[in-house]
């Protein structure tokens, strides 16, 4: 049951009377020009209160938009909340009592309305706020309302854009009248109150994820040549770098970040995914502290000091979801040395990468995509045995169906976008979390929302039993240099006219997944998959090649167009799977990428060549290839040099983990 909040949506006299703009559409309608009048905003609230109920357990029920920062008495106690849509507003509910005393207290949280149409949150809508109730002894201790004190931070300046539009990059000035905001004994007598939003429409509910844990990172390995010191915290990490600095008032501090270095030494900061961590720290006289609100994603740290000022410490701030390893590689695997280093490019990747949401791209987007998200989120359940990001995602995607019946590609935030087959693969997901808990319960809920998403697309797309006329991007494999020819004219913004068999392949699946749910259910037959099948093998394949075409009209064959019917079971001749199999093994799985990979796998399992899956992930030019390039957490693709903006921090492909598994498959993918 949710919390019912005593206290208010709180806000500063930017925002309280600012009306909600709308940020939802489908992707090719056309939506109103983002509003850049409101950005990058800072805003600190502050409170001092009395607390005499020590020994009693205290919580605070606390959530803002787009994200706060929570200190207690001058120490940091929390951060959140996981991206969530507005009218499902995620609070949070935390423990304090480790950080109240007994007599006066000081609440202070630093708020972030970020305002950029992004993959990350439901930002650029015009709505911020903070609301929160702390209770001890099912008392209300205070509430958010007019009595708190707020005012902007000014230390944060934009130093340009990071990403696609995902974060502002952060000049940071230690001079700054809010620096010390959260500490007791500063001064707020020159604040505003707060007001209440006249137009706060959220509709609250308790946060089933977990919050963040955090490491202190020292670094492993330092350098200086001059002024400029280098330091090397020994892997790439998602988080903030902390440094103290001496210096005198006025003094400039470039601060570069980075996952990689150039050839003489220097961090690259221009990293391979298009995002520039270059950035300036102005200091004041005596000790400086760096404080930075957003995250990046990097390994190395330079800081280019002014003569007269000295470094005192730095670390780094490691962010990332509660992670457990409780499984365990197969027997077999653990005797070969590049399968054991594969596995833990894996475990460490989805150790450090997972956050409040399964982001895929940790620095150029940090969006929480359904797709790659399903890939990931399994990845995760399976290596820790905790199902709660797979349920976040699950039901988080499905909420996304007010924006359209054939849900969106990024949940939770106002960049839209829509890929056709990444909701297909959410309802694999649905069965394969029911395969892994035995949760029955939660199948059950799902199933009408399966059914719903199924019908949505079958009234859109379906004519004579095969889907055509799509309104959404189909990414079939990515990157697109990876698609092998694919003969299909599939232009993200245009509508594909023709049908073509990698869509309808995750069709058929996902329908053939719906009718295994009902029967898991015990209930009635979705739908009869016959006349798809049918229709699906007279269209797209070559009696006497036994082999796939990728579409109407093209008598082209690929191996990216034929591993989803290899990997799904659709083909009634039985010339068709060797060949396949054969395929794959002369062109290797290297020749696939994010979206074939994992099909392809799950159809060496389903035909029992596990000979051949171990031979696929010893590819030298698949995930060894990372390794052999230094990677520390999984890339993009399987090379550096092998898309045009990689990221080296990329979730998707820790799946490997998951056929490297002590589990049953069988149960799994039944």
């Amino acid at each position: 049951m949710n919390h019912i909040f005593h206290g208010k949506w709180i806000t500063d006299s930017e925002f309280f009377g600012l009306k909600p703009r709308n940020v939802f559409h489908r992707q090719l309608d056309k939506a109103d020009l983002p509003c850049d009048e409101h950005r990058n905003r800072h805003i600190l609230f502050r409170k001092k209160f009395k607390y005499c109920n020590m020994g009693s357990i205290a919580k605070i029920y606390i959530s803002a938009d787009d994200y706060y920062k929570l200190y207690i008495n001058g120490t940091f106690a929390a951060q959140g909340p996981a991206p969530s849509y507005h009218f499902q507003q995620n609070y949070n509910i935390i423990d304090i009592s480790k950080y109240l005393r007994d007599g006066e207290n000081t609440i202070a949280i630093h708020t972030l309305y970020q305002g950029l149409i992004n993959r990350v949150w439901q930002s650029g809508d015009n709505r911020h706020g903070l609301i929160l109730d702390l209770i001890s002894d099912n008392r209300i201790i205070i509430s958010s309302d007019e009595t708190f004190k707020t005012h902007r931070h000014s230390a944060y300046t934009e130093a340009g854009i990071i990403g696609y539009n995902t974060q502002f990059a952060e000049n940071y000035d230690s001079n700054a009248a809010e620096v010390d905001f959260y500490k007791t004994d500063f001064d707020d007598s020159d604040w505003e109150y707060a007001k209440i939003h006249k137009f706060a429409d959220y509709r609250l509910k308790e946060q089933k994820s977990h919050m963040l844990e955090f490491e202190n990172i020292r670094p492993i390995k330092s350098c200086s040549d001059g002024n400029t010191l280098t330091f090397d915290f020994g892997s790439n990490y998602i988080g903030y770098l902390n440094a103290s600095v001496k210096g005198r008032q006025g003094g400039v501090v470039t601060v570069r970040c980075g996952q990689e270095l150039n050839e003489d030494g220097a961090v690259r900061f221009n990293l391979r995914a298009n995002c520039a961590y270059n950035e300036k720290w102005i200091l004041s006289d005596g000790e400086n502290t760096l404080d930075w609100f957003d995250f990046k994603s990097f390994r190395y740290a330079e800081l280019i000091l002014p003569a007269d000022a000295c470094l005192l410490d730095i670390s780094l701030t490691a962010r990332h979801y509660p992670f457990k390893l409780k499984a365990s590689l197969k027997n077999e695997f653990s005797k070969i040395e590049d399968l054991k280093k594969i596995w833990q490019l894996c475990i460490h990747t989805q150790k450090y990468g997972v956050q409040e949401v399964i982001q895929d791209c940790m620095d150029r987007e940090k969006g929480f995509y359904v797709g790659d998200g399903c890939y990931t989120a399994l990845t995760n359940m399976i290596l820790t045995q905790d199902d709660s990001m797979v349920r976040k995602l699950i039901d988080d995607a499905f909420s996304s169906d007010f924006i359209t019946d054939t849900l969106v590609t990024c949940i939770n935030c106002s960049f839209m976008q829509e890929i056709a087959e990444y909701p297909l693969i959410l309802i694999f997901l649905v069965l394969w979390h029911y395969n892994f808990t035995h949760n029955k319960e939660y199948l059950k809920a799902n199933r009408p929302k399966v059914i719903k998403l199924l019908e949505a697309y079958r009234q859109s797309y379906e004519k004579n039993y095969l889907i055509r006329d799509l309104d959404k991007w189909c990414v079939v494999e990515w990157p697109e240099n990876f698609r092998q020819g694919y003969d299909v004219r599939i232009t993200e913004g245009e509508i594909c006219r023709k049908p073509h068999i990698s869509i309808n392949a995750y069709y058929i699946e996902a329908i053939k997944t719906a009718n295994r749910i009902s029967e898991i259910l015990e209930l009635g037959e979705y739908r009869n998959i016959s006349p798809l099948i049918s229709s699906f093998n007279s269209t797209f394949f070559d009696k006497e090649k036994h082999l796939y075409r990728d579409g109407v009209n093209t008598s082209h064959i690929s191996l990216v167009g034929n591993i989803f019917p290899f990997a799904f079971g659709l083909c009634p001749d039985e010339k068709f799977y060797p060949k396949i199999i054969n395929m794959l093994d002369a062109q290797k799985i290297s020749s696939l990428s994010l979206f074939c990979t994992f099909p392809a796998l799950l159809g060496l399992i389903k035909n029992g060549r596990g000979d051949l899956l171990e031979k696929a992930l010893s590819d030298r030019n698949a995930w060894l290839k990372m390794i052999d390039e230094g990677a520390t957490t999984t890339f993009e693709v399987w090379s550096k040099d092998a898309k045009w903006n990689t990221s080296l921090f990329h979730l998707t492909m820790t799946y490997a983990a998951v056929f490297m598994a002590d589990i049953d498959y069988k149960k799994l993918f039944a």
